[in-house]
């Protein structure tokens, strides 16, 4: 299912930015799926998650609810990449996010062993974003869904 995606928030990006993504693509392709296997941290399930998790709409201008994403939280200590928890309008969580800022998806670096608290990962969306409030500079969007795909309307809008 495509979601849309908030457009204000969203740009277009060139070569280098196709580049990153493919490398981030095959760095997520790497990354075995045991790594996201496992049984949800039961502080985190619902909405609000256990601390040290925040708001991010309370650290940063941004609304509650992002359509295409959902209600985040993240803790503070791990930005700018999260990862960031994503709720539905019922609280209920459904992915988790990391935000990698372009410039650290290099042939130098590697995002091993990517936790998902959420539990298991039905699937992974990764996408470009020109930036916004929290990660102001360009960077991929590595969404760990906790859901089927046919079920991200619950986040939509």
């Amino acid at each position: 299912m495509n979601i849309p995606r908030p457009t204000a928030l969203y740009g277009t990006g060139g070569l280098e930015m196709k580049k990153a993504l493919s490398l981030a693509s095959a760095l997520l392709a790497s990354v075995s799926l045991t790594a996201f296997a496992g049984s949800a941290d039961k502080s985190i399930v619902k909405s609000p998650p256990a601390s040290p998790y925040q708001q991010v709409s309370k650290l940063v201008p941004l609304p509650d609810f992002l359509p295409g994403m959902g209600q985040l939280f993240v803790d503070p200590a791990t930005l700018p990449a999260g990862p960031f928890l994503a709720y539905d309008h019922d609280k209920k969580l459904v992915s988790t996010i990391y935000m990698v800022p372009l410039k650290d998806i290099n042939p130098n670096n590697s995002f091993d062993n990517l936790s998902a608290p959420g539990g298991n990962v039905d699937h992974v969306d990764v996408y470009y974003n020109a930036g916004h409030p929290g990660v102001g500079e360009p960077h991929a969007h590595i969404v760990m869904w906790h859901i089927p795909a046919n079920k991200e309307s619950r986040v939509a809008k």
